[in-house]
């Protein structure tokens, strides 16, 4: 459940070549700066405005006057970036995108289709195609203590050797207002997350998660 290919369907990001040979989604966090970078610098110039340094906007973008770019940072085509949105680099954001008013991204991939529009904070994390977080969704990406993450999957515990790690959203997954992804959580394709939800570990694919204790099979 936790397989990168279990999460993501490549074809609906600019990241395949980044992701698609990696066992585990979140070995990328580490490169995602880089990557962004070399492939910012091979973009067609007729396609993407240059608006900062290492930042790259596509022409069909709508972007905000309000918003603040830092690189190395794409948007893609067609996406929005809206009202005060904070993108703090090493950041990827596919086609068809929204970031909302007062959002806040650090190296983080958003797939095609995502949307985060309201209040949302997206740091060490992975979105796939078309998920969606409600308004003032966390991905908590840092333990209380600084220690290294695990992925806490049933009895087994998967060693990531990082301190900052997200959240894994796997592709047209729905997030509930305010819930709080805490670090090291993985969401499986197709699920549901109850609004005001703490989510922690690996949730599985088309579920509804209403909590912990209480997660049902979604037909």
């Amino acid at each position: 459940m936790v397989e990168t290919y279990k999460l993501f369907d490549f074809s609906h990001t600019e990241a395949i070549n980044l992701l698609r040979c990696l066992e585990y989604p979140w070995v990328a966090l580490k490169d995602i700066g880089n990557f962004v970078e070399e492939l910012g610098e091979k973009l067609n110039k007729q396609d993407y405005k240059h608006i900062a340094p290492k930042v790259w906007v596509h022409k069909s973008a709508v972007v905000a006057a309000s918003a603040f770019f830092k690189g190395p940072c794409i948007i893609g085509e067609e996406s929005e970036v809206r009202h005060c949105a904070f993108i703090r680099g090493n950041v990827l954001v596919g086609k068809n995108a929204t970031i909302g008013n007062s959002v806040e991204i650090k190296n983080s991939i958003l797939f095609d289709g995502v949307q985060v529009p309201h209040f949302n904070y997206v740091g060490d994390s992975i979105l796939g195609y078309k998920a969606h977080l409600g308004a003032g969704v966390i991905t908590s990406n840092l333990k209380s203590n600084k220690t290294t993450i695990f992925i806490k999957n049933g009895h087994e515990s998967i060693y990531t050797g990082l301190r900052k790690v997200g959240a894994f959203i796997g592709d047209n997954v729905e997030v509930g207002c305010n819930s709080v992804l805490n670090p090291g959580t993985v969401i499986g394709r197709d699920t549901i997350i109850y609004p005001m939800s703490n989510v922690r570990g690996v949730v599985p694919e088309k579920c509804v998660y209403k909590n912990k204790d209480d997660i049902i099979e979604r037909y």
